[in-house]
């Protein structure tokens, strides 16, 4: 099972709008705390985003890892990015 190709396309789509929403609140001088929050729900959306294809490739890539004996590197990269994730 991979990752919904169309529902990461759209998350990311949205995040770069807001994006480009920040930019125009800070050329506009908005209130810091507003753009802020909208840097918060960015991150939130990206978070969202990256968490649905680590558990895609987990799901698919480190499943048909595990079915060998052989070293599994997709299972490796999995834990890089987990650890990449914790805060």
């Amino acid at each position: 099972m991979k990752a919904d190709k169309t529902s990461v396309t759209r998350s990311i789509k949205i995040a770069r709008g807001q994006l480009d929403g920040v930019l125009r609140m800070i050329e506009e001088d908005r209130y810091c705390v507003d753009i802020s929050n909208q840097l918060l729900a960015t991150q939130a959306l990206l978070k969202r985003v990256n968490q649905e294809i680590l558990h895609a490739h987990i799901r698919c890539c480190v499943r048909e890892g595990l079915q060998t004996d052989e070293p599994n590197p997709k299972l490796e990269e999995a834990l890089q990015l987990l650890e990449k994730l914790i805060p």
